[in-house]
């Protein structure tokens, strides 16, 4: 789940260089819904059409404050569906498999590491190919941990993660911060996705498709999770209902006023838009802490690209090309890491080095098999998560309701939703 803050503008069509009579022009268009990237795959489909000058490929990036399904939705029924589109995994895949192609044939497909398409593969078809892995966990200051005397690598257990936020924060007027924390109460998905994830993935093997399939919610490690949101909400400057993405990451973190932030490596560009030194020299990031998973970072996908099949047969072709170009090829491939700063879920890219310290963290735990999995694909997509979990989990946290009261509603509300499919 890379993480939008604004709404993209207006689509914009990047016009081909030149044509041929041998060779008929095509035109892709282009629906997604990672809106922070909307500027670089603009710039990467320029570079495209310039060198397959029998291309025109138009861009149009959602996100933020508009949920990119209903877009989506109204595209196809209006007759103006995308050739290629964005899926967040097997809810989405069930309510658009009837316009998404088999990319099996592809050659990003064939190159997919091992577990990237596992969420959008049905019957030994592969119906997504992976954006990029991303991964998140608690981003911190590096400047405020050694003026504290602490090594961030050596928090590997809540107890230890406790008594260094504790000395943080007895010491935060000598750091310079507001508080060791910054809490989005605004930004839900980042405990009913995220943080969730870390407490449900275990009972569900990693795999989001046995969580997606389940008719119960175990939870039974919900007390771990209690015990985090706690301790970010204690710690966190104050009132954590009222702060959202860019208090947290462009205000409270890039500027220094926090210890560390519950994040992902997504939010680098953010964060080298308010301070390029400070990103380039402070920043970090380490896994949180989880009894049984410590020292693992969860690394997964947040979103697929599909083929609408529903188009002609050159338009579908073209799709597929472009996007193998991108993740096979030596231009895509320089592009996918220096440009979107994607950590890759492709193979062939082992003598690349990533761009930027959260990436490089994200890409160093992947290759050393120190990861947990997202199951958090299973739900986002589904009312389950912003009609449940989501205002449950609000509830709790502005104190307005009890954490047993809170668990209850988020288990059976999810037995009710499985109990209609």
């Amino acid at each position: 789940m890379g993480i939008a803050a604004a709404v993209a503008g207006t689509a914009m069509s990047l016009a081909a260089c030149g044509s041929s009579s041998a060779q008929k022009d095509v035109k892709i268009t282009i629906l997604q819904g990672k809106v922070e990237s909307n500027k670089q795959f603009k710039q990467i489909a320029k570079q495209y059409e310039k060198t397959h000058p029998h291309v025109k490929i138009e861009v149009t990036s959602i996100g933020g404050g508009t949920d990119y399904d209903p877009v989506l939705k109204t595209r196809i029924s209006s007759g103006n569906a995308p050739t290629i589109f964005s899926l967040a995994g097997p809810a989405d895949l069930k309510q658009f498999k009837n316009y998404a192609a088999d990319l099996s044939d592809t050659k990003a497909a064939k190159n997919a590491e091992k577990g990237t398409t596992s969420a959008v593969s049905e019957g030994g078809k592969t119906y997504g190919l992976p954006f990029n892995v991303e991964g998140y966990g608690y981003v911190y200051n590096k400047t405020v941990f050694k003026k504290a005397g602490i090594d961030p690598k050596s928090l590997t257990t809540v107890a230890k993660l406790q008594a260094a936020v504790e000395k943080i924060d007895s010491e935060k007027d000598q750091l310079g911060i507001k508080g060791v924390f910054a809490m989005p109460g605004k930004e839900t998905w980042t405990m009913s996705d995220h943080l969730l994830n870390l407490y449900l993935a275990p009972e569900y093997d990693n795999n989001a498709m046995k969580l997606y399939n389940s008719k119960t919610l175990n939870f039974s490690r919900n007390q771990e999770m209690k015990q985090m949101l706690d301790l970010q909400k204690k710690y966190s400057v104050q009132p954590v209902m009222q702060l959202d993405y860019s208090a947290q990451v462009n205000q409270d973190f890039s500027q220094g006023k926090v210890a560390m932030i519950q994040q992902g490596d997504w939010i680098y560009p953010t964060v080298e838009s308010v301070d390029k030194k400070f990103a380039q020299n402070d920043v970090g990031m380490i896994p949180i802490p989880v009894k049984g998973e410590e020292g693992k970072l969860p690394v997964g996908t947040s979103l697929y690209w599909a083929v609408n099949k529903r188009k002609s047969t050159a338009e579908q072709k073209a799709a597929k090309d472009f996007l193998d170009w991108l993740y096979t090829s030596k231009a895509g491939k320089k592009d996918v890491v220096n440009k979107l700063h994607f950590v890759p879920a492709y193979k062939g890219y082992s003598n690349m080095k990533m761009p930027d310290a959260l990436t490089q963290v994200v890409y160093d735990y992947s290759k050393q098999g120190k990861t947990t999995g997202w199951v958090f694909p299973a739900y986002t997509g589904t009312s389950w998560d912003p009609d449940v979990a989501q205002p449950n989990l609000q509830k709790y946290l502005s104190g307005k309701q009890a954490w047993d009261k809170t668990v209850t509603n988020m288990k059976t509300g999810w037995a009710k939703q499985q109990s209609s499919k």
